[in-house]
């Protein structure tokens, strides 16, 4: 079903968010250029440093001379930090009108349940994610601003193949056609919730997350499409649903969110909560196992600058081996690949019937 909730930018808004997108396709001789000189400098990489720290010296330490590289640095730097305050400006100018309609979807079909005492995990307390001001929940709207706004309007934009496209794909992975009852953690907004209600109709859907404003946009969205999500402010590795429950665990893009224990930990409450035969889909970045020593800094070097905390931790984790330390069985981990780029990386397991 259609999510009725992606606004319709005023000018002055709708401008400014279309700039930031349309910077990125015009500086795209620029990135260009700075990747024909980094393999012309140093091909894959073999002889730069094996420690990261230091590589990231030796590579800045020649290319901080070349003007394109200091061009896309600062273009890089201006976006990182705006593009969540253009999308808050830009909802500023909506929010009489959008305010009244979300309101309509606060009740619905889909729940939101919330208890009292809920800790935030140190991983996320005070943590500007993407370098957001304040953090995911630090705006009274910020699911709307990000999962209508950022997203549709701007990551969409400039993704490779479009980031709702994967989104679903990755949906139609799980080795079974059909599921009775889902877990998502980390749900979000919404955006893979609502692939997982287009690929598998029949399922029970139940996510979890440990912001609050993010689920208050995922009920938004359940309820504007229909849908009988159930959703809950709880963390992965802690999610107090009863043992054996559900027939897949999944998740989008939330592990390079999370330290390497809490990732373990999170594995380990999958497997508790699968029942016999259940299976594990998630998607996350490119292992920097699978990266020459360039492409290991370049991912790294935009973790740093993007407001990553936990990426070079999460990406250097072995996922597979983590899995079946957990118990998992039929443990199988793919990159699938994007224009020539090991991302997304996709892992399936199953627990032992």
């Amino acid at each position: 079903m259609k999510n009725t909730l992606q606004p319709k930018l005023r000018q002055r808004g709708r401008a400014s968010v279309d700039f930031l997108a349309h910077m990125f396709h015009g500086t795209t001789r620029v990135r260009q250029g700075v990747q024909e000189e980094l393999n012309s400098r140093f091909g894959e990489g073999a002889d730069l440093p094996d420690d990261l720290d230091e590589r990231h010296k030796a590579v800045t330490g020649v290319l901080s001379g070349e003007p394109g590289y200091r061009v896309q640095q600062t273009i890089g730097e201006w976006h990182s930090r705006q593009h969540g305050l253009i999308a808050m400006d830009a909802f500023e100018e909506l929010k009489p009108d959008v305010t009244e309609l979300l309101a309509r979807y606060d009740e619905g079909p889909s729940r939101l349940v919330a208890e009292e005492g809920f800790e935030v995990p140190d991983y996320f307390d005070g943590v500007e994610i993407h370098r957001t001001r304040g953090g995911w929940d630090g705006h009274p709207y910020m699911g709307f601003v990000h999962g209508e706004i950022v997203h549709k309007h701007i990551v969409d934009a400039t993704y490779p193949g479009g980031i709702f496209t994967q989104r679903s794909m990755v949906a139609g992975l799980a080795p079974k056609d059909s599921y009775d009852r889902i877990l998502e953690m980390g749900c979000s907004t919404g955006h893979f919730t609502h692939a997982l209600a287009e690929t598998y109709p029949d399922a029970e859907i139940i996510g979890v997350d440990v912001s609050i404003r993010t689920l208050e946009h995922a009920l938004r969205t359940g309820n504007a499409c229909g849908y009988r999500w159930q959703l809950y402010l709880r963390a992965a590795e802690d999610t107090g649903f009863d043992d054996e429950s559900f027939d897949l665990v999944t998740s989008y893009i939330l592990l390079h969110e999370l330290p390497a224990d809490a990732i373990r930990a999170s594995f380990a409450e999958a497997y508790r909560l699968l029942r016999p035969g259940g299976d594990l889909l998630m998607s996350d970045v490119a292992r920097y196992a699978h990266l020459n020593k360039v492409q290991e800094w370049q991912a790294d070097q935009l973790a740093r600058y993007g407001g990553e905390p936990f990426w070079r931790e999460s990406a250097s984790l072995d996922l597979v081996a983590a899995l079946k330390n957990a118990g998992f069985e039929e443990v199988e981990g793919r990159a699938l690949g994007n224009q020539g780029y090991p991302y997304p990386y996709v892992v399936t397991a199953r627990k032992p019937a």
